[in-house]
């Protein structure tokens, strides 16, 4: 398996991006004869850049928010084993990023002393594994440094719930455990390893736990510094990250090369390649037209050229990819608390982000009504964020959405065919493909 061989070969440490993470270290060694872990925690935040576009393709345009025009790329828009031919430009990539990632994690954590930094090495740790399992499902699991390279258990693909039990939900409880509620220059926070352990739980329809660690964020969110935009627009943009919405962002700098070779998120939602000129789903604009004086229109979509503004073309090698932020928090705590009973208190998380949207109370008010209104919320919110995708899978409207019956088979993604051909079939492949 690709990813193994990466642990015994030597290992170049390179940066994330801005601000501290902008340095390039200037040791090449094997990792237990370091004494200085920071450098190979600032690969592990730099491995994530390559998931990053495969996962805002994956969110979006497989759901109903966007389309591709030039084959094979509508395969996104199929459901059944046309997928596969896609694995160089996103599903390899990713799967190659978030392993590379996991095993610097491994290394800080195994071998750190410092205590911050080994909480940031399992947020990252975990965060790449949340991906993987919401991507592909069952993945191998590997939690240390340098395993034997005759142990080939560790290419078995384990159950998503072992991978939630045994490394997600641990690493996040370490980290909120070792990291401070405020964010230093971007980095891994206490608020943010909460944040996205109220996603897992989410995703796991523990709502219970969710509301918990949800609620922590949102009360907490003041003294760490986050609150809302007051202006839509200026969550966006170059200009804007980083900005007070931010609970966890993969930062990103045209000054610093990273492994992935293809067109950026930001060119896919503009309309800038060539396989879709237009990627605007007609279904979203519908979506939107339904929302009279919505603000966030415009700022999400351009209906003259069928494509997302969002995220601007200028400056666009420099955008930020958001991960979590605080208005994703809010409306997934308002979700909890509907499904908790709590539907009043759901209709006032939820007021919260369609006020600042220029719209009115919502009329919502049984849970199920509820429900919808909060789920198409997200929709209008959060749109070219990569999250639709994953919100329908998790909500099982998949079906309902994309106005057609859906195998759940492909729900999931491809395993990369070279992992599984790599690992002379130890990886197997997810079914329907």
């Amino acid at each position: 398996m690709k990813y193994l061989y990466i642990i015994i070969g030597t290992m170049l440490f390179l940066t994330a991006c801005e601000n501290d993470l902008e340095q390039f270290p200037s040791n090449i060694a094997s990792s237990n004869s370091l004494t200085d872990y920071s450098g190979v925690l600032n690969a592990a935040y730099f491995y994530q850049h390559s998931g990053v576009t495969p996962i805002a393709v994956m969110g979006d345009f497989r759901a109903d928010n966007a389309l591709m025009e030039e084959e094979p790329y509508p395969s996104f828009d199929r459901f059944n084993g046309d997928l596969v031919d896609m694995e160089d430009q996103f599903f390899g990539p990713f799967y190659t990023g978030m392993y590379k990632s996991i095993l610097s994690a491994n290394n800080v954590i195994e071998n750190s002393t410092n205590a911050t930094e080994v909480g940031e090495a399992k947020f990252l740790r975990a965060l790449s594994y949340f991906k993987l399992v919401k991507v592909f499902g069952d993945v191998p699991l590997n939690l240390v440094a340098s395993p034997s390279v005759t142990d080939e258990s560790i290419l078995l693909r384990q159950s998503v719930d072992n991978v939630y039990s045994s490394a997600i939900i641990p690493d996040l409880e370490s980290a909120i455990a070792a990291l401070s509620a405020e964010s230093v220059n971007g980095r891994a926070s206490k608020l943010a390893a909460q944040g996205m352990l109220g996603k897992v739980y989410m995703q796991q329809g523990n709502y219970s736990a969710a509301e918990t660690q949800l609620a922590a964020v949102v009360n907490g969110a003041a003294a760490a510094g986050i609150s809302l935009q007051e202006n839509f627009a200026d969550i966006f943009g170059v200009d804007n990250d980083l900005n007070s919405e931010i609970i966890y962002a993969t930062q990103i700098s045209s000054s610093i090369s990273d492994e992935y070779g293809f067109s950026e998120f930001w060119s896919w939602s503009g309309g800038l390649d060539t396989k879709s000129l237009a990627p605007l789903d007609p279904s979203l604009v519908a979506a939107f037209d339904a929302s009279e004086g919505d603000l966030r229109r415009d700022v999400t979509i351009n209906t003259e050229t069928m494509s997302s503004p969002k995220f601007p073309q200028t400056g666009g090698p420099d955008h930020d990819w958001i991960e979590l932020r605080l208005a994703d928090v809010i409306l997934l705590y308002a979700e909890a608390l509907n499904e908790n009973g709590n539907t009043s208190g759901a209709l006032d998380q939820l007021n919260t982000i369609r006020t600042r949207a220029g719209l009115s109370n919502s009329m919502a008010s049984s849970q199920a009504e509820v429900r919808a209104a909060i789920a198409n919320e997200r929709r209008l919110e959060l749109a070219f964020e990569g999250q639709r995708w994953f919100d329908l899978v998790r909500t099982g409207t998949v079906a309902e959405a994309m106005g057609q019956a859906v195998d759940s088979r492909f729900y999931l993604f491809p395993i990369p065919i070279s992992e599984v051909l790599a690992s002379f079939g130890q990886i197997t492949q997810n079914d329907g493909y």
